[in-house]
């Protein structure tokens, strides 16, 4: 998908922007950073501005959203997807990381959030309910959807989609704005311990996560991944053919 983006960049100018300030824009979360501002130009020299912010806004969990764009490649008959039919997701191994959500706590009932004004939804307890509400809950929902989605078309569910995320943060490992070393010290416990965790599963009735006992820990698994890519790319490499990473 990268490989991807590059041609796009070199057919289109004004789509080659810094990485700097994708980087920066994808990262100007609402609250805690500012929205971004760059520009580039066209080939004729015309400036095309843009103002971004953090596209969680949107996909906060963007698997669906590469599902799709795949989807659109093979529709536009990109030689890199032969011979994969746009909606043939069989075929399509996904891994989706996520970042880390705080430990679901509860704090709150629909009698107390009913006496909420503008300002309680805003911020309450120290948390923003309708900002954390609005992500937590479209992350959730692409991550239930896809497990649907790969579980019911019997596609050998547990080779072809991986969902690594911890969702029981607390304190400061759980904020988006603590920088400090000791916290980002923290946080690399906190992944080290994650490879170690049996692999999850979405309870299809629930909606929650769950161990998932036939299969392994999340390290065994993206060993599994990294290994079935690479034997990929060494059958498209010896049968002369592309590759899209």
């Amino acid at each position: 998908m990268k490989q991807n983006l590059y041609v796009q960049a070199r057919r289109d100018v004004s789509k080659d922007a810094l990485l700097s300030d994708v980087c920066i824009s994808t990262s100007a979360a609402p609250t805690y950073l500012p929205g971004h501002h760059f520009e580039t130009k066209h080939e004729n020299g015309k400036t095309r501005a843009f103002n971004l912010i953090d596209g969680g806004v949107a996909a906060n969990n963007p698997t669906l959203v590469a599902m799709t764009h795949v989807s659109k490649q093979i529709l536009m008959k990109n030689r890199h997807f032969f011979p994969v039919k746009p909606a043939e997701y069989g075929k399509f191994m996904v891994l989706s990381l996520g970042t880390g959500t705080a430990k679901v706590e509860e704090k709150f009932d629909a009698a107390k959030c009913s006496k909420w004004g503008l300002l309680g939804w805003l911020y309450k307890g120290g948390t923003t309910p309708i900002i954390d509400s609005f992500s937590q809950a479209s992350a959730d929902l692409v991550d239930i959807q896809a497990s649907v989605l790969f579980q019911a078309l019997h596609c050998d569910y547990d080779r072809r989609y991986l969902r690594i995320q911890d969702d029981e943060l607390t304190g400061e490992t759980a904020s988006v704005d603590v920088s400090t070393m000791e916290n980002l010290k923290r946080l690399i416990d906190v992944g080290k311990a994650l490879l170690k965790r049996q692999v999850c599963k979405v309870n299809i009735e629930t909606g929650k996560n769950e161990p998932d006992l036939e299969r392994g820990t999340n390290e065994e698994e993206l060993t599994h991944f990294a290994r079935v890519l690479s034997e990929e790319r060494k059958a498209r490499s010896t049968c002369g053919g592309g590759f899209e990473t």
